[in-house]
């Protein structure tokens, strides 16, 4: 067999979902055998992941690579077509890399885990295709199936109020995806041609005010799970009921999907359209970053003060889309591989936290830092990430996206200045809101009621090495972006040429450059 031809992308979405499949005849009753079997499934895709891209994928080709495609319901035009690119890539690389942690992170499950571990491997193969499809009508499909594991892993293995958290869940993110469905058909029966290929309706000639439609269509579903202000309340509810290892894969994978389809969908496919949303985009972005981040100041509990600063990190993501620039686009790129490594640290140590504790209210803790040190030292080290502290990947995306918008010409000068200010403000607010969660967790006076009641052991082994080997990426990326950046350099650079040459004013000035360039006297004539 020639390994070049091998369908790794059908493999590696299949895999999980077809050893999913066996957990329920593995005999075990306390979920020993099975939480291994998960780990172990979990490995090995994540190895044929990072095999696939290692072997088959050339950094310098912008266009898409490993691409497979089957006919699959041929009478509806549908195709089982994947592919991975600049974009998808680095998403499904963490994908595997988080889900096998999450796993992980799942061992003290004991309530129905043949279920649970069924519903995260699942769920891997389903989040991995979203990244990977390059058929519309299969996108709406993988997207939808999707969120059925995390309504159940919400509803079942939840907190007190977890029924209203995975219903507010599955009716915003289904409503959206029925945005994506009507956007998909008009897109496919547009023009002479019948198709559902991404590569060929991009390259149908739409009418701008028929673009202009299917992007505000695109952008409600997106809107819901990036997500953007004020479509966002199901994800402090979701992150309030959460175990800590669905946490991870919120905020490490879900919120993402959001992000990607975004850049895949909006601009990249509707490129006119992006130039006449894009400053909707910017002023939406704004207002992620500084309302979620006053509101994440005055939450009380512990949940939702990460939930609402994941939301103000997301409006980065935005801001980066929407700046016309290779450097604002590579900083959106960026940040959302940051935050999935920094909001998935976040959360499992605020899982690990509550395990001891018994309680998510800051006011009922305080002074912990004595008898956990090692969780202390952990939770501060992920804070100061996530803060962007310089050396660490969140520092490194921020500023990308700061400085490409604010070299971006495709903007006047003054609305530059009113955003990249408020930009600024959001960022101060970061630190302030994540220094004084930390205060009020382990510095202080020890609660005696809390310390008195609960047996505050350190972290162990098993949660040391994952928050470890969250770490290692971040601090890696921090200190040498290039390790990441060079995966999709190519992919963005094009995209951006392509969405540059929509905006009218800059079509414009490369007209009249072009006219002066072939006007102007040659040298030594």
């Amino acid at each position: 067999m020639n390994i070049a031809n091998f369908p790794w992308l059908t493999t590696i979405i299949l895999f999980p979902i077809a050893a999913s499949l066996l957990l329920p005849i593995i005999p075990d009753k306390e979920g020993k055998t099975v939480r291994w079997y998960s780990l172990v499934v979990g490995l090995i895709d994540f190895a044929l992941i990072v095999y696939a891209f290692y072997t088959g994928y050339d950094f310098s080709n912008p266009d898409l690579q490993l691409v497979e495609s089957y006919p699959w319901v041929p009478q509806l035009g549908l195709n089982w077509s994947v592919g991975a690119d600049g974009l998808s890539m680095p998403l499904i690389i963490l994908t595997g890399f988080i889900t096998t942690l999450a796993i992980l992170a799942a061992w003290p499950v004991t309530f129905k885990p043949k279920l649970f571990y069924f519903l995260i491997l699942a769920m891997y193969g389903g989040q991995i295709a979203v990244f990977a499809v390059q058929d519309m009508l299969l996108f709406f499909l993988v997207w939808e199936l999707e969120l059925v594991p995390i309504y159940f892993l919400l509803s079942i293995w939840g907190g007190k109020r977890r029924q209203y958290a995975a219903t507010k869940f599955i009716l915003y993110t289904a409503g959206g995806s029925l945005f994506i469905l009507l956007s998909a058909l008009t897109m496919g029966f547009y023009g002479d041609t019948v198709t559902f290929d991404m590569r060929a309706i991009a390259l149908k000639d739409f009418a701008l005010n028929f673009q202009l439609a299917l992007y505000a269509g695109f952008l409600i579903a997106y809107a819901v799970k990036l997500p953007i202000i004020p479509l966002h309340t199901w994800l402090p509810d979701a992150h309030g009921e959460a175990t800590a290892p669905v946490h991870m894969l919120l905020a490490g994978i879900l919120l993402k999907m959001g992000g990607y389809a975004l850049v895949r969908m909006n601009a990249q496919m509707l490129p006119d359209a992006h130039a006449y949303f894009a400053p909707v985009l910017v002023v939406l972005g704004v207002v992620n970053i500084i309302y979620a981040a006053l509101t994440s100041f005055a939450q009380r509990n512990l949940k939702r003060k990460i939930a609402y600063s994941s939301i103000s990190h997301m409006g980065f993501v935005m801001i980066g889309i929407a700046s016309f620039t290779d450097l604002g686009l590579s900083g959106a790129v960026l940040q959302m591989v940051s935050h999935g490594l920094i909001g998935a640290s976040l959360f499992f140590l605020v899982g690990a936290t509550y395990d001891r504790t018994h309680t998510l209210m800051l006011d009922e803790m305080g002074g912990v830092a004595k008898r956990m040190p090692k969780i202390f030292a952990m939770f501060t080290t992920c804070s100061m990430a996530s803060l962007a502290l310089p050396g660490m990947s969140g520092f490194v995306a921020e500023l990308m996206v700061f400085v490409g918008f604010a070299t971006s010409d495709a903007y006047s000068s003054t609305f530059k200045v009113i955003v990249v200010f408020l930009m600024a403000v959001g960022v101060i607010l970061t630190p302030i809101y994540l220094l004084s969660m930390l205060r009020e967790i382990f510095y202080g006076k020890e609660n005696e009621e809390l310390v008195s009641h609960q047996a505050l052991i350190d972290a162990e082994p098993r949660e040391v090495f994952i928050i470890a080997c969250l770490l290692i990426p971040i601090i890696g990326i921090g200190l040498y972006p290039k390790l990441l950046t060079q995966m999709y350099d190519a992919t963005t650079v094009q995209l951006t040429a392509r969405l540059r040459d929509s905006v009218p004013t800059l079509a414009q000035q490369q007209e009249e450059t072009l006219k002066v360039s072939l006007s102007a006297p040659k040298i030594g004539n």
